[in-house]
This record gives C-alpha cells, sequence and structure tokens, in this order.
C-alpha cells in the first residue's frame, strides 16, 4: 500500500501540473491506509505544497508566467483558502461534492465548445473587484478539499485574466504553492496530518511534478488542453458516483 501510495503520488503530481485532479488518486489511496477523510484531506497538503515548489521553480526558470500577477491573484485566494481550511474541520462535504462534479461536467462542455480560448487565450478588460471575489472563492474552495481546484483555477486565469492555457497551469501551480502552505500549516496545528503517509506522498508527487512540468513547456496548447479535458470528465464522474 505505501508502495501504491508513492505511484499514486507520481501520478497525482504529473497531472496537477498539467491539469489538475491529482486528488482524486491521492485522496482514495490515504482513507485505504487507514486515515479518515479530514486526516486524509490534511496529509495530502503535504505532496500537495512539494510538488509545487518544484514546479514553481521550473516555470519560473522558464518565464512562463509572471511572479507579480502570481502574487496579486494569490492574496484573495489565499485568504479565502484559510477560511475554506477553518470550515471543513467542521462540515459535511458530500452535498458540495455533488455540486461540483455538476460544475465540472459544464466545465468540460466549455472546453470543447470554444477550444481557441483555451489555447491562445482572450483580451479581456481587467475587472478587479470581480477578480478579488471570484479567486476568493476558489481559495475557500481550495482550502475546503482542494481536489479539482485547479481546474476553476485554469478556467477563470483564461476567461477573466485572459491568459492561455500554458500561462494558466503556470500561474494556477504558484498560486496553489502560496494557499497551500497556509492551510497545511492549520491542518498540521489541527492534528490532521499523518507526516510519514504525507512524506512518502510527497516523494512521489515531487518526482510526478517535474515530469509534469517538462511535459507542459514542451507541449502544445492543444496537447495540454486535452489532458485539462480528460482530467475534467474523470474528475466529474468520481464525484458525481
Amino acid at each position: 500500500m505505501y508502495i501504491l501510495l508513492f505511484l499514486s503520488g507520481i501520478g497525482a503530481g504529473f497531472v496537477n501540473v498539467l491539469a489538475g485532479g491529482g486528488s482524486m488518486l491521492t485522496l482514495p489511496i490515504l482513507t485505504l491506509l487507514g486515515l479518515d477523510i479530514s486526516v486524509a484531506n490534511g496529509t495530502n497538503r503535504i505532496g500537495i505544497l512539494l510538488q509545487n515548489i518544484i514546479a514553481t521553480t521550473n516555470f519560473k526558470k522558464n518565464k512562463a508566467f509572471s511572479v507579480k500577477e502570481g502574487l496579486l491573484l494569490s492574496i484573495p485566494t489565499t485568504i479565502g483558502a484559510i477560511f475554506g481550511t477553518f470550515t471543513v474541520l467542521n462540515i459535511d462535504k458530500h452535498i458540495l461534492e455533488k455540486i461540483i462534479g455538476i460544475i465540472f461536467f459544464i466545465m468540460s462542455v466549455f472546453i470543447l465548445y470554444k477550444p481557441k480560448v483555451w489555447e491562445e487565450g482572450k483580451k479581456v478588460k481587467k475587472n478587479y473587484p470581480l477578480s478579488f471575489l471570484i479567486f476568493l472563492i476558489i481559495g475557500f474552495y481550495g482550502g475546503f478539499i482542494q481536489a479539482g481546484v485547479g481546474f476553476f483555477l485554469i478556467t477563470s486565469l483564461i476567461f477573466i485574466e485572459g491568459n492561455n492555457i500554458i500561462k494558466a497551469n503556470a500561474l494556477k501551480v504558484f498560486i496553489v504553492l502560496c494557499y497551500t502552505s497556509f492551510s497545511f500549516l492549520i491542518f498540521l496545528l489541527n492534528g490532521k496530518i499523518d507526516i510519514l503517509k504525507g512524506t512518502i506522498l510527497a516523494f512521489g508527487t515531487m518526482i510526478g511534478a517535474k515530469l509534469g512540468t517538462t511535459t507542459a513547456l514542451k507541449s502544445s496548447t492543444k496537447f495540454v488542453r486535452l489532458i485539462v479535458f480528460v482530467m475534467i470528465v474523470i474528475s466529474s464522474i468520481r464525484y458525481l458516483l
């Protein structure tokens, strides 16, 4: 099971950097290892934190995103994540998961319907209050359960901020790194993290993140869009069932 956890970490790190939804692989394994869902949710953050350190470093080295833009968007996302993390410690998530499953399905249709927007980006008029609100909500969800938050970030970074999918991916990784640092600390202080299992998972996610970053930088926007589409559909089915 520990070997399986490590391998799932590699898979999760890879798809998280390319698209999102890697936690769909890791959360079930953590629960199979005997962790209740709240501890599994917290333990999963170790891998997420370390994989995004690796991915952000590689994306930054290749100048794939603007740190200034990433920091501005990380502020509301982190605020939302702090509230989301505190909320998840005391709430039933099943109804939310069904709603998220439906939203993911709708998002998958958008990817097929407007491929050029995803691949080339679009010109947008910046609306800072709207951006703050949207990324605050996304941050709340990310702090709450994390799984699939990358899809929301990518969609917003494309349709609200005007980035193409490659730059959106790089910004997504940076934003997740910023808010996960705070979420991880809250879970840790509340005794919701299994250090051993989280460390094994993290070794896998770091390897996966390195592979995913290299693939993302060398791939076409069309390829990355298709990967995002596949992962959104899988995540939607997983949430709904």
